[in-house]
């Protein structure tokens, strides 16, 4: 592609998830079921042998739909993935998920995730040819997301490493070496999703940072740590506090990423992260409407009342896959707008 497009003040950008198309996922089955731990190959309406060129062409179509919407960092919608989390186990020696085991979510339920039964390694990279297959397809800046070392053994059932800290620094040493290739593959942001800091923060302050940092090591370039309440799909009420939030000001990434809107967050905790930049989540995924600009333009100002328009990055809140694509294109279209309006009161 040609030279890549410089973001303006206040680039808005995408979280992770988008509505993957309906001839490429049953998507009564996605929306029926809780998110995938491990392979669910039945969510998938295309046979496996052709399933990577329609995946290919499910990337290209969100594209183009955040690029029309007017985002300026944008994704391929994580459409390859029956789940931000259950994709990267498989590609790993050390795990087994034809057998899993079982951990307890976020909501109290119990449900099957990968087993560490082995040192964990990545014997190859995962992501890098959809990467590189991305940064192709657009002039517009890229964004990878990976989960996070901490959410990964949260979600794990850990059966050889001593201790959880121990399987965290495991973790940490390969998303290492996938967002290394990540980045030289061509990924300009690299994100980690870390929803159990939030959803666990005394083990978060033991050791959530350190696991963080190792992920990083070496990264150039912008690094975001993506933690939030779970998805509005699933989560109807949240807190309007997180739990665990200003001890990221103390790790190597240089952005932190949150949902605001859908839990009413008052930005004035955004103080308590004052070297970083905020990916600040200003659509609210449980409100069936598409928000107006104005509405949208609101939320901007309100974080801006506590963080500098250089530190802001309008987003919507997480798990986008579950929203009608028209709805999903809506919002993100309010998203491009209202960062406009509020990108020439500050210009």
């Amino acid at each position: 592609m040609s030279q890549r497009r410089t973001v303006p003040l206040l680039p808005t950008t995408v979280v992770g998830s988008f509505p993957q198309p309906e001839w490429l996922v049953h998507r009564a089955a996605l929306l029926a079921a809780g998110v995938p731990r491990v392979p669910r190959p039945g969510l998938w309406r295309v046979s496996e042998d052709i399933r990577e060129q329609a995946q290919d062409d499910a990337a290209r179509l969100a594209l183009r739909d955040m690029e029309r919407a007017g985002i300026d960092i944008v994704s391929d919608g994580e459409v390859r993935r029956e789940s931000y989390f259950s994709w990267l186990a498989p590609a790993l020696t050390g795990l087994d998920v034809t057998k899993p085991g079982t951990a307890i979510t976020r909501t109290g339920r119990p449900t099957q995730v990968p087993r560490a039964v082995g040192p964990i390694a990545r014997p190859r990279p995962v992501l890098a040819r959809h990467t590189a297959f991305l940064k192709n397809e657009t002039d517009h800046p890229i964004k990878i997301t990976v989960p996070g070392p901490f959410t990964l053994t949260a979600l794990t059932q850990n059966e050889y490493y001593p201790d959880a800290p121990s399987l965290a620094l495991a973790y940490a040493a390969v998303v290492n070496a996938e967002l290394r290739d990540l980045k030289a593959a061509g990924a300009d942001f690299v994100q980690l999703d870390e929803p159990y800091l939030q959803a666990w923060p005394d083990r978060a302050r033991e050791y959530g940072v350190a696991a963080i940092d190792r992920a990083l090591e070496g990264i150039d370039g912008p690094t975001v740590v993506h933690l939030c309440f779970g998805y509005a799909h699933t989560v109807r009420d949240k807190p309007s506090g997180y739990s665990y939030l200003p001890e990221l000001e103390r790790c190597r990434a240089t952005h932190v990423s949150i949902e605001a809107a859908q839990p009413r967050l008052d930005c004035a905790i955004l103080q308590a992260l004052p070297s970083k930049t905020i990916v600040l989540g200003v659509l609210d995924l449980g409100d069936a409407t598409v928000e107006a600009p104005e509405v949208v333009a609101g939320r901007i100002r309100a974080a801006l009342a506590h963080v500098p328009p250089e530190r802001l990055v309008p987003a919507p809140d997480c798990g986008m896959k579950y929203l009608p694509r028209e709805r999903a294109v809506g919002k993100l279209q309010a998203l491009a707008a209202g960062a406009r309006i509020v990108r020439a009161e500050v210009a």
